[in-house]
């Protein structure tokens, strides 16, 4: 196991990946290097089928690489049973989704809450932090409401709390500004980058958002399951 004292959040080694569909071989990763430094926010792009959400997958500890290495906040996935593997998912790992995935028959508190609930922290350090990230995505006093009284922006808002809530070390965010008007995309990257400096998180994000790709510190590009580019194209906006 790697040291705890990397400074990397994330890393990547020379990641494979295969998938077998009948008689049809698909190398959705082909060696694959990463590395996600804390507080960094890296932008995952390329077209369908390259190999992007493969590579969330595994990054996000929900599938497991063919070889090579994945290190998380210190952690070799390999060498972790699927229970440990589950455990350092929920602690260190928040997700952000293009559908949200809030659930429809929980308020917006306790969406926010129940991962913190699921963790067995106390109420009364589950009530801190949740008012405290309400407070700070703007949805305070729609605490009691259900997703489906809500804007699409404010539904993303609510997913970025719940993924925040936690302190994760890493956010993987998933195009999660595909169905956002501009305003409200604005809005939700001000809020991604706010909220990740403020709690040290790391973002590792698949888009095609250029909104997105010009806010982030670093632009990755898959083609075919291999790295094409790294590169920081833009200035980002403070």
């Amino acid at each position: 196991m790697q040291a705890r004292t990397d400074p990397h959040v994330l890393r990547l080694q020379d990641v494979h990946k295969t998938y077998h569909l009948g008689a049809h071989v698909v190398h959705a990763l082909q060696g694959v290097d990463l590395q996600l430094a804390r507080g960094e926010m890296l932008a995952l792009t390329g077209p369908s089928g390259s190999g992007k959400s493969t590579l969330l997958n595994i990054a996000g500890l929900i599938d497991r690489a063919d070889s090579g290495t994945v290190t998380l906040r210190g952690h070799d996935a390999s060498a972790l049973d699927e229970a440990q593997a589950t455990r350092l998912r929920r602690d260190a790992i928040g997700f952000v989704f293009q559908g949200f995935n809030l659930v429809p028959v929980m308020t917006v508190w306790d969406n926010v809450d129940y991962a913190l609930f699921i963790a067995g922290m106390p109420a009364p350090e589950r009530r801190q932090r949740v008012q405290a990230l309400l407070q700070a995505v703007g949805l305070a006093e729609h605490a009691a409401h259900r997703p489906d009284a809500l804007s699409g922006g404010q539904r993303q808002r609510v997913a970025i709390a719940r993924a925040l809530v936690k302190r994760p070390a890493l956010v993987i965010a998933d195009e999660p500004t595909a169905n956002l008007d501009s305003h409200t995309a604005d809005q939700v990257l001000d809020l991604m980058r706010e909220q990740g400096h403020a709690h040290g998180a790391a973002f590792l994000i698949a888009t095609h958002d250029d909104r997105l790709l010009a806010r982030c510190d670093r632009v990755l590009r898959l083609l075919d399951g291999c790295i094409q580019t790294d590169r920081q194209p833009f200035h980002r906006v403070a």
